[in-house]
């Protein structure tokens, strides 16, 4: 055997690093928490009612990419659908997950800068409330509601303007949180100076 001594370098190859892990876990908890929260917003409607479980996925979206954001809002959403039982509910919330947050994070990935987090939660707002349509009238009505005569008259007076009002709020949300915390969760070399 030779004396000379063998040197074997390991690189880590995961693509997500042990703090990130770390703060999409804390993150997806604090969501799955939020879905408790239950704030009815339209007289009309009680039965939908606003929870702010989005923002720490959204948050996790722009900090590390569309795909740790759908990552911590899809977990959130299947931890609440395991202690409620609610898997109709939870089925709709993951349409709603991936119909915000994906368009938002990947426009946030592409336009790294205020405006172009500005710009990916209106097109998350638009999306998601298009996909909140759709997800009522396929998925509520297989499962949920009685008959389709009964979600199509609230379709223009509470579900529309109750998702606009819920993507809306989060979007604002998300925007105080991530300008807060941003620079703690986010790696150096990608984290935005100024706006």
């Amino acid at each position: 055997m030779s004396e000379q001594s063998t040197h074997i370098q390991f690189q880590n190859t995961n693509k997500w690093e042990t703090k990130q892990l770390v703060t999409m876990a804390l993150m997806c908890a604090i969501g799955a928490i939020f879905m408790y929260v239950q704030i009815p917003i339209l007289p009309s409607a009680p039965f939908l009612s606003y929870d702010p479980s989005l923002v720490p996925a959204m948050v996790c979206g722009f900090a590390y990419g569309p795909v740790s954001g759908l990552t911590v809002g899809v977990l959130a959403v299947v931890i609440h659908a395991l202690t409620t039982g609610d898997w109709v509910g939870g089925l709709m919330n993951i349409v709603a997950a991936i119909f915000f947050i994906l368009p938002a994070a990947l426009t946030y990935k592409k336009l790294h800068s205020f405006r172009g987090a500005v710009t990916g939660l209106i097109l998350g707002i638009v999306c998601a409330t298009a996909a909140s349509i759709v997800s009522n009238l396929t998925i509520g009505v297989w499962f949920w509601y009685p008959s389709m005569d009964f979600i199509m008259p609230l379709i223009g007076p509470a579900i529309i303007p109750f998702n606009l009002i819920k993507t809306a709020l989060n979007s604002v949300l998300t925007l105080a949180v991530y300008k807060a915390i941003s620079n703690l969760i986010t790696p150096e070399k990608q984290q935005v100076k100024g706006k």
